[in-house]
């Protein structure tokens, strides 16, 4: 299996946000991050060269190999800023709450936080990680 390219870096997650061009963009982030911080616990830590990632998971693949991964996490891309939730908050009655935005199969995608429901995005991020933490209780 080839190396992972997203791995915890020690890269400052204030200076990577600070590099951010869209000052809009990077107060969302901003506030993305408080929100995250505050459903996990955990400080924010760099995860490659453009995710901020939260907590502490497990990720197993299909093959048994088993990686150190992240519970929550967002990236600020240049089309839109990229949450990374789970697949079953992403098909809940809430995202109908949410307002404009995207979705892939484990990915939320939002212009800027001013299109949602803020209340309702810190809901998704909270429920995310319950069913991060759940999932990894039950693993063992």
């Amino acid at each position: 299996m080839p190396e992972m390219k997203t791995r915890k870096t020690g890269a400052s997650v204030a200076d990577f946000l600070k590099t951010i061009p869209n000052a809009q963009r990077r107060e969302d982030c901003r506030a993305i991050a408080k929100m995250m911080q505050a459903a996990t616990q955990s400080e924010p830590k760099m995860w490659g060269p453009g995710i901020v990632g939260f907590g502490h998971s497990r990720l197993v693949y299909p093959n048994g190999k088993e990686i150190e991964w992240m519970q929550i996490a967002f990236s600020p891309r240049k089309a839109n800023i990229t949450l990374y939730l789970t697949e079953t908050v992403l098909e809940s009655e809430l995202m109908q709450k949410l307002g404009k935005n995207s979705c892939g199969k484990a990915c939320l995608y939002i212009k800027k936080l001013s299109d949602v429901d803020v209340a309702t995005l810190n809901k998704l991020i909270r429920e995310t990680v319950r069913q991060r933490r759940a999932a990894e209780a039950a693993a063992g």
